[in-house]
């Protein structure tokens, strides 16, 4: 084995410059082409032999073999577009007090790059007990169709997925999913001086009321109860009619306790309006406590949680876990950063991680 210890810094090195190549190329979601460019050339120069589809970037270790197992190292490349309250210029990368700034330094771009070079100590290493696959894809900042979901049938079985996200380096092995559903409640309308009509309103609330009460029999362990906001609400034409329709949308975070489907035809019982989930899927994960992976992060001290923010690993129906360098909470902020030394920190436990590790 590779003396990895060595290594760590060069490596940095490397993830930071192309870390900072790529914060100064554009990637807006849905307009990745040129940030897609920056890391295959990167790729390329290192002897790797590089597929795209449309925005997205895979690549192979150099000894795949369909009788190993495979395991999927995917980020994203694509941004937000950047805060308006930006003091640093968000295009321009620059080390402040050991903090490297620009858009997208920490979402996703420091755990795309820990997880490049990652791949590239492993990529020539002809008796790993498993297969890698890097794939660095597009859209996921809006739940596109044509990210990591259009990516998966050409990448082939996949048995364990390592999704690059900012998460302190801890290891998220669970985590929530969403669905986001149209409601209706219907009334008749009528002269609001007059006692007639059926509110339209007044029924919307009783069944708000009901979602707001009602708690799912299962609970999560690692994310707690299923979570149901009313976050839009629409009624009503004018101050004198009694409204016959009112329309409300529900967002409702689910866990690894019930599929998107259980979780809608629990609801559709329990309320009495019109009910059209715009989509199921974008699931939820959740990975065993005993799988390999998680029971070598426990023996490198990682702590384990159920994540409440979602990524990629909604769209993957194989066993995932979420890990990363860089803290969720300064993601989409202006002057957002990553720390060099998290990058460093970043390589080190997603190499150990991988090293020797069998599924």
């Amino acid at each position: 084995m590779l003396e990895i210890d060595a290594s760590y810094h060069r490596y940095t090195r490397e993830a930071v410059a192309l870390l900072a190549a790529m914060i100064e190329t554009q990637s807006f979601s849905r307009e990745e082409e040129n940030v897609a460019r920056v890391v295959r050339i990167f790729l390329e120069e290192k002897g790797v032999e590089v597929q795209q589809q449309g925005n997205n970037i895979w690549a192979l270790s150099k000894y795949f073999s369909d009788e190993k197992p495979t395991i999927l190292l995917n980020s994203h490349i694509d941004t937000v577009k950047p805060a308006k309250t930006y003091t640093l210029d968000p295009f321009k990368a620059q080390i402040i007090d050991g903090k490297l700034h620009g858009l997208g330094s920490n979402d996703a771009g420091g755990p795309l790059v820990s997880l490049i070079l990652t791949f590239l100590h492993f990529y020539a290493q002809e008796n790993l007990p498993y297969n890698l696959i890097l794939a660095a894809t597009a859209e996921e900042e809006v739940s596109g169709a044509n990210g990591v979901a259009s990516l998966l049938p050409v990448l082939g079985k996949i048995d364990l997925a390592i999704v690059g996200e900012p998460t302190l380096m801890d290891m998220a092995i669970a985590e929530k999913g969403l669905i986001v559903i149209d409601c209706e409640a219907k009334g008749v309308s009528g002269h609001a001086a007059r006692d007639e009509g059926v509110n339209a309103i007044y029924k919307a609330l009783t069944e708000i009321e009901k979602l707001k009460n009602y708690q799912f029999e299962k609970e999560s362990d690692y994310l707690g109860p299923i979570k149901k906001t009313v976050t839009l609400i629409e009624a009503g034409t004018q101050h004198n009619v009694v409204p016959d329709s009112c329309k409300f949308v529900l967002d409702v975070r689910t866990t690894d306790a019930y599929s998107n489907q259980e979780v809608v035809e629990i609801l559709a019982r329990e309320i009495d309006v019109e009910f059209k989930p715009r989509s199921l899927r974008l699931n939820s994960s959740g990975i065993s406590n005993t799988h390999p992976i998680v029971l070598r992060g426990d023996h490198l001290g990682m702590k384990k949680y159920g994540s409440p923010t979602m990524s990629d690993q909604a769209l993957m129906p194989f066993d995932s876990i979420k890990i990363g360098p860089g803290d969720s909470a300064r993601s989409h902020t202006a002057d957002e950063f990553i720390y060099v030394d998290e990058i460093e920190k970043g390589i080190q436990l997603y190499i150990q991680l991988l090293d020797g590790l069998e599924i």
